[in-house]
């Protein structure tokens, strides 16, 4: 068997040990496997486009770097023969580990690697946004600005804190810009919107608590309150797991949706800043192998 390892160190001088841990790890059951160690944002993506003959992908991060990596396996795939893309394997390094908690993979990483090896490949439906594959979700408003103002203005701050101190930045600062959501059964309109195709969202929170991995369609959650108190209300009915029964929130499943607005307004998709609107969004089915 070929594997194929791409591994996002976490910084610092555990960076060598953690990576030589893991490829300790794999090389009980497989000798010699590929290691491919990123540098920079967009490493894991120029790798797993490079990739050929892998039986199997075992990505070593978090959510951000599986997302590239699927993105740049998926880049292939247009030169490839259909149902050629290797599998992929997840040992989960990141802050949420969202994907992980998703498929229930263990965030220890012996048992990580032993699931890697003896688990079964589960495909799953993605979402594309503007022709950007994402596992997760995209966040349109709040949200994205919030991941704006942390990937611009608070490069010191790691980690789950600088979400944190930027969420606070984002709402202190709301003056959210209204929002068209185009859908097949109509438009909806709104200040603030998640489209989920997991249920899970910044760690164990349900934002689309019916989203499901394997299913070819895409929760909407719209929030239409646009007051700083309106929002506070909604994150508080989503800690409680009651923001679905507000009158001020639609949600419904679609396999497409155009979102629009005349402001401008911040999106981020998997946790990484992506842009901002207009947005093309579709579901697009069993369209990779993971390991769970």
């Amino acid at each position: 068997m070929k594997v194929s390892l791409i591994i996002n160190p976490v910084s610092g001088n555990s960076s060598s040990r953690l990576v030589k841990n893991i490829k300790n790890l794999i090389e009980r059951s497989t000798p010699s496997p590929e290691v491919l160690i990123t540098e920079k944002k967009g490493d894991a993506s120029v790798f797993s486009r490079e990739l050929s003959g892998a039986d199997l992908i075992i990505v070593a991060g978090g959510d951000g770097t599986l997302n590239e990596v699927i993105n740049g396996v998926l880049s292939r795939q247009k030169f490839e023969q259909a149902g050629k893309i290797a599998p992929l394997a997840l040992i989960p390094l990141g802050t949420t580990n969202v994907m992980a908690k998703e498929l229930g993979i263990p965030e220890e990483a012996e048992k990580a690697v032993h699931l890697a090896f003896n688990g079964t490949p589960k495909k799953i439906s993605l979402g594309r946004i503007n022709g950007h594959f994402f596992s997760l979700m995209v966040g349109i408003g709040f949200d994205g600005e919030a991941v704006f103002r942390a990937k611009n203005n608070i490069k010191k701050i790691s980690g789950k804190g600088a979400y944190i101190f930027s969420g606070i930045n984002a709402l202190i600062n709301y003056n959210p810009h209204l929002i068209e959501v185009k859908t097949s059964s109509g438009v909806f309109a709104g200040y603030n919107a998640v489209i989920g195709n997991a249920h899970y969202y910044g760690g164990y929170f349900q934002v689309t608590p019916g989203a499901n991995l394997t299913e070819p369609l895409l929760d909407l959650c719209l929030y239409n309150g646009d007051t700083r108190r309106d929002l506070i209300g909604f994150i508080s009915g989503v800690l409680r797991k009651k923001h679905l029964g507000f009158k001020d929130v639609i949600y419904g499943k679609f396999s497409e949706l155009e979102i629009t607005s005349k402001g401008i307004v911040h999106v981020q998709a998997d946790g990484d800043y992506f842009g901002i609107l207009p947005a093309k969004i579709e579901s697009v089915k069993d369209a990779i192998s993971l390991i769970c």
